[in-house]
């Protein structure tokens, strides 16, 4: 499991994917979403602007996580 550090109280899924990497602006992170199954803490979730907070866990399509970790 990738982690992904934050220095604010949250980070929105868009910016969070843009961070790993998975896709390269945020204007990508709708279209993303429309295509792929993501889900956070075990639930599905297709809003760019979901705001993930420390502990929450990013779920890939693929099966790819990522955990969200304050600095």
């Amino acid at each position: 499991m990738d982690s992904i550090v934050i220095s604010t109280a949250y980070i929105t899924l868009g910016q969070m994917l843009k961070e790993a990497g998975i896709i390269d602006t945020g204007g990508m992170a709708k279209w993303y979403l429309s295509e792929y199954v993501v889900f956070v803490n075990d639930e599905e979730e297709n809003r760019r602007g979901k705001k993930l907070v420390p502990g929450d866990i990013v779920t890939l399509e693929d099966g790819t996580k990522f955990q969200i970790v304050a600095k």
